[in-house]
This record gives C-alpha cells, sequence and structure tokens, in this order.
C-alpha cells in the first residue's frame, strides 16, 4: 500500500525501476560493462524526472508560505539579454566578473565533457557576502535564469528561505521541512538568506544544527540538478562556514558584495526617478548627492544600501502627496511628475 505522499511516491517508482533494471539485465546471467553503463544512464535520467515531478508538486505546495519566496522562471529571454540585465545593474563590479568566470569555467567544461576528457568535480554552490542591500538576492535571481539559460538547471526557479523557513519547532519537524524546501528547488536555486542563523542554536535547541546536516545530504543527493546559495554578513558567514566541516568543503566559492559607494547610491536613486518618470530639481539632485555621501561616511550596522535607497525614494513620494495634496484636481502632469528639495530635505532613516 502507497501512502497518498509525493515523496513515497517517488522513492518507490525509483525503487521498482531499479528492481526491473536489474531483473533485465539478468535474464541471460551475464552482466557487461556496456550494459551497466546503459542501466546507470538510464536510472539516472529516470530519477532526475521524478525528482523535477517532485520539485513541481512541493512548489506547489510552498509558495503560500509566509517564510518562503519563489521567484519562478517565466521570460524567454537569451543568455545575452540576461548578462547584459546583470551588467547593467550600479556597482557590484567584482560580481560581475566573478560571474563571468564561472560561466565561462561552466562552459569550457562542457566541452570537455563533450570530448570525453578528463576533468576535477566541480561545486556550484555560492556563498554570498555582504551587508544588507547590496545585491544579493538580485544577483541570485539572474544567476539562476543564467544557469538555466546555459543547461545548468533545468527549470531555473529561485526559492529564497530564511531560518524560519527552514527550522521546525520540535524534533523531527526541521528535517521535513529542510526535506520539502529542497525538493521545491531542484532544477534551481536554494537561497538561504542569514545562514548564519541555522548556526546559532537559538532558543536552548539544536534545530539549526538537524537543519544544516539535511540540507548538506540533499545538496549530495541532488548535486546534478540543484544549487544552493548562502548568504549573510561577512564575519558571520565566515563563522558559519567555520561550524561544519561539511559546509566548507561544499561551499568553496565566495561572492563579496561590497557596499555601495555615494555615488552609486545616488545613481540608484537616480534610476528609481527615471523608472517612475520624476524629474529631479537641480537642487533636490545636490542635496540627494550630499545626503548619501554623509550617511556612507557615516555608516555603522543599521545601513542598508539599496534598501536605504528605497525606503529615501519613498519616504520622498509622500513628502510630495502630503505637498500637493491640496491642489485636488488642478495639478498638472509636471507637477505630478517633480520631486522638489521641500520633498527630501526633512526625510530621516533610521541610523
Amino acid at each position: 500500500m502507497i501512502n497518498d505522499d509525493t515523496g513515497n511516491i517517488a522513492d518507490f517508482l525509483i525503487n521498482i525501476y531499479e528492481i526491473l533494471g536489474k531483473e533485465a539485465m539478468m535474464v541471460d546471467d551475464i552482466i557487461d560493462d556496456r550494459e551497466i553503463a546503459v542501466y546507470t544512464k538510464y536510472i539516472n535520467y529516470y530519477k532526475k524526472e521524478i525528482q523535477e515531478y517532485e520539485s513541481i508538486y512541493n512548489l506547489n505546495n510552498i509558495e503560500n508560505n509566509e517564510n518562503i519566496s519563489v521567484t519562478k522562471l517565466d521570460e524567454d529571454k537569451s543568455l545575452q539579454e540576461l548578462l547584459n540585465e546583470l551588467n547593467s545593474l550600479i556597482g557590484l563590479d567584482d560580481v560581475k566578473q566573478d560571474v563571468q568566470s564561472l560561466i565561462n569555467l561552466i562552459q569550457i567544461r562542457r566541452i570537455r565533457e563533450k570530448r570525453n576528457l578528463k576533468q576535477q568535480p566541480m561545486s556550484l554552490h555560492l556563498v554570498f557576502m555582504g551587508n544588507p542591500g547590496t545585491g544579493k538576492t538580485t544577483v541570485a535571481r539572474l544567476l539562476s535564469r543564467i544557469y538555466n539559460k546555459i543547461g545548468v538547471l533545468s527549470k531555473g526557479q529561485l526559492v529564497e528561505v530564511d531560518r524560519s523557513g527552514l527550522v521546525g519547532g520540535y524534533v523531527g519537524q526541521t528535517a521535513l521541512k529542510v526535506q520539502d524546501i529542497v525538493k521545491s528547488a531542484i532544477g534551481g536555486i536554494l537561497f538561504i538568506d542569514e545562514a548564519y542563523s541555522l548556526a546559532s542554536n537559538k532558543d536552548g535547541n539544536d534545530y539549526g544544527k538537524e537543519a544544516i546536516d539535511t540540507l548538506l545530504k540533499a545538496m549530495e543527493d541532488h548535486r546534478d540538478n540543484l544549487i544552493v546559495i548562502v548568504a549573510g554578513y561577512t564575519n558571520l558567514m565566515e563563522e558559519f562556514l567555520e561550524s561544519n566541516p561539511g559546509l566548507k568543503s561544499r561551499f568553496n566559492k565566495y561572492l563579496c558584495f561590497k557596499d555601495y559607494t555615494p555615488e552609486e547610491l545616488y545613481a540608484i536613486f537616480e534610476n528609481m526617478c527615471k523608472g517612475y518618470k520624476f524629474n529631479i530639481t537641480d537642487e533636490t539632485q545636490e542635496y540627494v548627492k550630499e545626503y548619501f555621501e554623509k550617511r556612507y561616511i557615516h555608516r555603522n550596522k543599521n545601513f542598508a544600501n539599496g534598501r536605504d535607497v528605497r525606503n529615501f525614494f519613498e519616504k520622498a513620494l509622500i513628502r510630495q502627496a502630503d505637498r500637493l495634496s491640496n491642489k485636488g484636481n488642478n495639478l498638472t502632469n509636471a507637477e505630478l511628475s517633480e520631486l522638489t528639495l521641500s520633498d527630501v530635505e526633512e526625510i530621516k532613516l533610521k541610523d
């Protein structure tokens, strides 16, 4: 009797296929290398297909979970268009170069593979290190689509989660949560934000360790069609990787996301204005440039890079709305599309 559970059904089908294959090879009581090679090839193909269906099933089930964010591959951009989108991001020069080097390495490895040239095993799991608001999630979303385009990932979805989405409240629940999320991410990227919190042993329990152990096993089981990216503050991520020998062996590629410079912060603000068709007066431009220069110089643990810019922009829109509210329907399009000095000069962000 099979339980109404996709994971059990998948395991059952794979097991049946393996048994049937072995029985077929034993018909003539002779098993040669060619038969083993063909058998192994089709077993691996069958497992991948089953895992794909499992992934779709679990992806649909977790989409309504408030602790999990899913970005599906729903567009048909070319590889060059995706690379152009990556390179159009403000700043992140080192990250862009690192991503391009990874793509180059993968493409050369594929050529070597087709020519039956020996090559060293390679892990594509990544560590994103840097402060909040430096574009880590944005790059992960692009990377999932790029890897799908070059054939590394079969589906290219990005599943974003943090500790709350992985760790359960009692023994055994954590492993099940991790397994379900991993299954939903097969064919794409599992992005774990603030991953260091898994090793912090919060609330006096060790469920974070259970999540790490389950994750490491899943990474090995699905190494051909799953990439895991762990992200967080640089120092805390270094401590996280030191907390478990298995983590350091599987995550050996690091992308460092530096804080945006004052010029880059202003460029982000300017892009937001252009994106929503807002004009900025000259005095507004000067004020905003000086504001982010001072904020960068005096930045502390609450400095949130691009998030600060977004918050600043949203506050400017609120102040503009307050300024224009008395004019009602007499407003011109030019007035609706202009940010003045009074809209920005009293803005305060959290220090």
